[in-house]
């Protein structure tokens, strides 16, 4: 398994080093040919302002998602979030297992530990990396209290 995460991770930094010109894709199993492709779990009738996720080769980039609705506490929020990022997930043929980085975004730093306690099995026996913020002013989009995105492989 750690193998396989370096595989991926491997080929994922050269195939951004090929997205920015450089063009090592070609040598980490990316090539021109590969042709990125969008999904929407839930797309509306207009075109969205983004896509659910996004993919490229092997590779599966999730949008941000965050929980709008009450109950209004970081446990129920979390679970939401990691819940709508494993439908995200399997609509675009991955699991929570093939995860290889999660960006946290907090409304308030003060949530870390409630988060934490939530978050932590969600993503198997081998959690990906993770970067965690507390956003300024204004908070997270749309009242929820915590927003994720992540980067994973098929």
């Amino acid at each position: 398994m750690k193998t396989q995460r370096r595989t991926v991770l491997k080929n994922l930094f050269a195939s951004m080093l090929g997205v920015a010109g450089i063009g090592l894709a070609a040598k980490a199993g990316t090539t021109e040919r590969d042709e990125k492709v969008v999904g929407n779990v839930e797309a509306p009738e207009n075109v969205p302002l983004f896509s659910g996720h996004t993919k490229l080769g092997n590779m599966i980039f999730i949008a941000g998602k965050g929980a709008h609705v009450a109950p209004f506490t970081i446990a129920a929020h979390t679970d939401i979030v990691l819940k709508e990022l494993e439908k995200e997930l399997i609509a675009a043929g991955s699991s929570m297992e093939k995860v290889l980085k999660v960006t946290v975004f907090l409304n308030d730093i003060a949530d870390y530990k409630g988060m934490n306690e939530v978050y932590q099995g969600r993503f198997g026996k081998n959690p990906p990396v993770r970067t965690t913020v507390a956003v300024a002013k204004g908070g997270v989009p749309g009242d929820s209290l915590v927003e994720m995105d992540c980067i994973a492989y098929i």
